[in-house]
């Protein structure tokens, strides 16, 4: 199964990023994900559903532990593929 996820960190910063929303950064560049593609408001990343859900997992932890108050995310199925 392959998945598509798009999240948000908050409290947003205009001015630079906050430390949780580097750290989600830093999360999904290092993960084994097919795509990634990080924005000042949101990101959004795909893969194999072991790797994504690997990565929401550590995505949470390490934000919430990072200051966020808040992580939205949505989660879509977007594909067969290996797990």
């Amino acid at each position: 199964m392959r998945l598509r996820v798009e999240f948000t960190t908050e409290p947003f910063d205009l001015d630079e990023p906050p430390r949780h929303a580097l750290v989600a950064r830093e999360v999904v560049e290092s993960a084994e994900l097919d795509a990634v593609d990080v924005g000042p408001f949101g990101n959004t990343v795909e893969g194999g559903a072991d790797a994504v859900l690997g990565a929401v997992d550590a995505v949470l932890r390490k934000a919430l532990d990072a200051g966020a108050t808040r992580v939205s995310l949505q989660l879509n199925v977007i594909g067969e593929g290996k797990r």
